[in-house]
């Protein structure tokens, strides 16, 4: 059997010749086959757009690993969850012709609820705070019960995970209900509502050719889906029922999504400007206060999730664990990627290939630190880091500055990574100093110790980190290990 890692990394070796033969790789070609790399990323898509053009397209590795066959301008990818993205702005539309009203109770527009869910808003099932239970087991990613009916059956007689708006709790039954709306107030099924109002509107052929519905029907030029079980590439296989096709049922190509992209900030989706606005707006819980899935997607608004952020905030629906798309709406900046890997996770990386378009989004240059921290590596980088303690409790005593343990060891492990080791030693240190009562902070600091080979000094950090914290299991094997290798 031909081992599957050897094929897909003919698969990027192939993209390489075909590069070198066209155009010579740029800044990003480069830095998405590391991530794919890195990532075991076997196909990806790629689309670019500034200032409301399509600056770059890239097709990369294997759309089909079994066979071998590369990503194409051709090949459409399941982009699962960034279907909602559409459904958002399909129910923006209704708002816009006079159908709705976002904050509107949803029994105003169906009939047939449970009593616990009439006051749900549409706002509400949108920005995933409705309370209402999932048809979907998320860890297992199938339905709650056999049938489409047998799961309805199921959640309409469960009580609700949260009175609406006191939480943010992921939830396709939320979307299976926008489906039913957009179907009550279009009159007709909300495929062909989302098609005519957007889809053909944007010039998205492929996307319109593959239909909603993932892996059952037969798609042409249909990227593979894949995942890594115990470490081996396998299969995967999923579908949508119709009803549940409003919160993953689509295919696209990362070009036609920033057609689409291109269209809607143009405002050629939408009749009036406030209405991008209203779609961008992350939703308020009861305590006004945002919620997301992590620190990073920390809001969602109508069907799109938000990284809401002082500098470079981000629209950013992802689908899947393996598609995403970054809208940077201050700057003129659209990234879009599709992969055919579960976990493959571009929202991860999608930020740092942002940075070879604006500056300082380069962690390199800060970005990601909060103020003080940006000042604090200001002053080091002019005054050198051997300087870290001091300079930091000056900023202390001056300006009651305030930092972090987490943020301050996360800071020294992005350090790491850049390949300034000198200067991560320093922050770690720096970190023990002004947080002596952590352990976790000690055990980084045995850790950076053992990496430059200086065992005695990692010893004494372990002991402290143990001492501290006598449930630090990490620390009492690393000690039993030095130890038995002195």
């Amino acid at each position: 059997m031909i081992n599957i890692f050897r094929k897909v990394f003919a698969g990027l070796c192939l993209l390489f010749l075909f590069l070198s033969a066209s155009a010579q790789p740029d800044s990003v070609d480069v830095f998405i086959n590391q991530q794919m790399l890195r990532r075991k990323i076997p196909g990806l898509q790629l689309a670019i757009i500034k200032d409301g053009k399509i600056i770059k397209k890239g097709n990369y590795g294997l759309a089909n690993v079994q066979d071998s066959i590369p990503v194409t301008d051709k090949t459409v990818f399941s982009i699962n969850s960034i279907t909602k993205a559409f459904t958002g702005v399909a129910i923006l539309q209704l708002m816009e012709g006079g159908k709705l009203q976002l904050s509107a109770p949803i029994s105003t527009y169906l009939g047939n609820l449970p009593r616990a869910w009439m006051n749900v808003t549409v706002q509400q099932l949108l920005s995933h705070t409705s309370g209402i239970p999932d048809m979907v087991d998320e860890e297992e990613s199938l339905l709650i019960a056999a049938t489409v009916e047998g799961a309805w059956e199921k959640v309409i007689s469960s009580p609700m995970i949260f009175s609406p708006g006191e939480a943010f709790r992921y939830n396709q039954t939320n979307y299976l209900l926008l489906g039913k709306i957009i179907d009550t107030l279009s009159g007709m099924p909300f495929t062909e509502f989302i098609i005519n109002g957007q889809l053909e509107k944007a010039g998205m052929t492929k996307t319109i050719r593959s239909g909603f519905g993932a892996s059952k029907n037969i798609v042409p030029h249909s990227a593979g889906a894949y995942r890594y079980s115990r470490g081996t590439l396998v299969n995967m296989f999923f579908s949508f029922p119709p009803s549940l096709q409003t919160a993953a049922g689509m295919s696209s190509t990362a070009e036609e999504i920033a057609l689409w992209l291109i269209q809607l900030q143009a405002g050629n989706l939408f009749k009036n400007p406030t209405s991008l606005r209203k779609l961008w707006q992350p939703a308020l819980l009861n305590n006004g206060k945002t919620a997301g899935f992590n620190n990073l997607l920390n809001g969602y608004a109508a069907g799109w999730p938000v990284i809401t952020r002082a500098e470079h905030p981000a629209m950013a629906p992802v689908g899947g664990g393996r598609s995403a798309l970054f809208v940077y709406p201050n700057d003129g900046l659209s990234i879009v990627v599709l992969t055919n890997l579960a976990g493959g996770a571009p929202d991860v990386f999608i930020d740092e290939l942002a940075g070879l378009f604006i500056p300082d989004m380069k962690e390199v240059n800060g970005f990601g630190l909060s103020p003080n921290l940006k000042l604090l590596r200001s002053e080091l980088e002019k005054n050198g880091y051997g300087s870290a303690e001091k300079v930091a409790r000056q900023m202390q005593k001056k300006s009651k500055a305030e930092f972090s343990e987490k943020e301050l060891n996360n800071w020294a492990y992005k350090l790491i990574k850049q390949g300034k080791a000198e200067q991560a030693l320093e922050i770690f240190k720096l970190n023990v100093a002004l947080f002596p009562q952590s352990s976790n902070a000690f055990d980084s600091l045995g850790e950076m110790y053992v990496s430059r080979e200086q065992y005695s000094l990692a010893i004494k950090n372990y002991e402290m980190a143990l001492k501290l914290n006598p449930a630090n299991e990490n620390a009492r094997e690393m000690l039993k290990k030095l130890q038995q290798g002195n």
